[in-house]
């Protein structure tokens, strides 16, 4: 994915999907850049509003949410 850094962004309750593919144009959101890839993007839900570090660098381990895997090499 093109951009190293976790986006702080406003989650409303409701389901969303993580790019796993590392094409996408929306970073850490599926906007369909996979097709004709093996890469499938990662469904989540959230139930309550909230503030979320959503990866965007395709490293974490616990997608969607950025884990610091960035700042390693």
């Amino acid at each position: 994915m093109s951009n190293q850094h976790p986006r702080l962004i406003d989650l409303e309750p409701g389901t969303y999907y993580w790019c796993s593919c590392g094409r996408t144009k929306t970073p850490g959101f599926c906007d369909g850049s996979h097709k004709g890839t093996s890469k499938q993007p990662q469904q989540f839900s959230v139930t309550e509003k909230k503030t979320a570090a959503v990866c965007s660098c395709g490293r974490t381990k616990t997608p969607p949410y950025c884990d610091g895997a960035h700042e390693k090499k």
